[in-house]
């Protein structure tokens, strides 16, 4: 009797796990679903919060990303210190734009972005590092499905590893987070909306209709005034090894120009420029570059010399010696003030 009381136990509790088993999904099943709802989808809008802590100082950005199949978006990026410096990254069928409204300025690239770097805040970019990544670790918790892959930024290996959430009945992102080499998060996104299949205007991925949206200020004209906002010099706390040998200030007809001159075991010049009046709109500016996140900006990548913007002010960073992800660094530390 005992032993068959036993074997009778035994049986239900292996019942039990393969019910369990059965029940919860396999990373295979998982990604077999993010698939479909990429190729069924006809498009999406999300809202998200991105916390950057790559600089001295913690970064957020509101990000309002709209997308429509196949290849057209539009990412809206809203930061909260400072109002004049909001973008926007735009993609149609003439190609992808880093815009600035604020300042009527832009860039035209001939660029395979989104997908030739991981986004943060893109599905299709989530699920695509995923599946390019053979040795992603796959868990799950009581509401969600984790993944922990590699990333894929060309520009910047500070950041090569990520974590990624999705909602096991949604089947969206909520949360991402993207670590250093030592697995610290240096980049959270935090998704608080994610709306499948909406509606769109045939305006909204046009160029010229995003310059004049409602991330620009409503009244800027050609002769908009900034003079009377403080002009403030700011300078790198990493310089590669280099020192600061030479400071230059130039007084321009609408404006103030800084030429920073380092020297070292790689030398490069910083060239920061306040104009006191906006200038009128113009054609996007065309660049060989990638576009790149710097924290409190979105950066313009070449080769040898990274371009952004930050609280009314144009920064350029140059050098032939210095290497991509160095630009990057010494553009993400230019925080140290001195008030003019």
């Amino acid at each position: 009797m005992l032993k068959k009381f036993a074997m009778r136990i035994l049986i239900m509790i292996g019942f039990v796990f393969l019910l369990a088993a059965c029940g919860e999904a396999s990373q295979e099943k998982v990604m077999k679903k993010l698939n479909n709802k990429i190729e069924e989808m006809k498009g999406y809008k999300v809202k998200a919060e991105m916390k950057m802590n790559t600089g001295e100082e913690a970064q957020t950005y509101m990000i309002d990303v709209w997308h429509k199949k196949k290849d057209f978006y539009r990412v809206a990026l809203s930061h909260d210190k400072d109002e004049k410096g909001n973008q926007m990254i735009l993609k149609n069928e003439d190609g992808v734009y880093v815009l600035t409204p604020s300042l009527n300025k832009s860039f035209k690239f001939q660029t395979e972005w989104p997908h030739n770097s991981s986004q943060p805040y893109l599905l299709q970019s989530l699920v695509e590092d995923i599946k390019k990544d053979p040795e992603a670790k796959f868990e799950t918790s009581e509401s969600h499905y984790i993944f922990h892959t590699k990333t894929n930024y060309q520009s910047n290996n500070n950041l090569p590893y990520q974590e990624i959430h999705i909602d096991k009945k949604s089947y969206t992102p909520t949360l991402v987070k993207v670590m250093d080499t030592d697995n610290k998060p240096l980049v959270e996104v935090q998704f608080s909306k994610f709306e499948m299949d909406p509606t769109f205007k045939e305006k909204d991925f046009v160029l010229e209709e995003n310059m004049m949206t409602n991330h620009a200020l409503a009244d800027i004209t050609a002769s908009s005034d900034l003079s009377d906002d403080m002009f403030t010099f700011l300078f790198p706390d990493y310089t590669a090894g280099a020192e600061l040998t030479e400071k230059k200030e130039v007084a321009l007809d609408n404006g103030e120009r800084l030429i920073l001159t380092y020297k070292g075991n790689k030398n490069f010049t910083l060239v920061e420029e306040r104009r006191d009046t906006i200038p009128a709109l113009s054609s996007p500016q065309e660049v060989e570059g990638d576009i790149v996140n710097l924290g409190h900006t979105i950066g313009v990548l070449t080769s040898n010399s990274i371009e952004w913007f930050y609280q009314g002010v144009n920064y350029y960073l140059a050098s032939d010696e210095l290497t991509k992800e160095e630009l990057i660094e010494i553009a993400q530390s230019v925080t140290g003030k001195e008030v003019k």
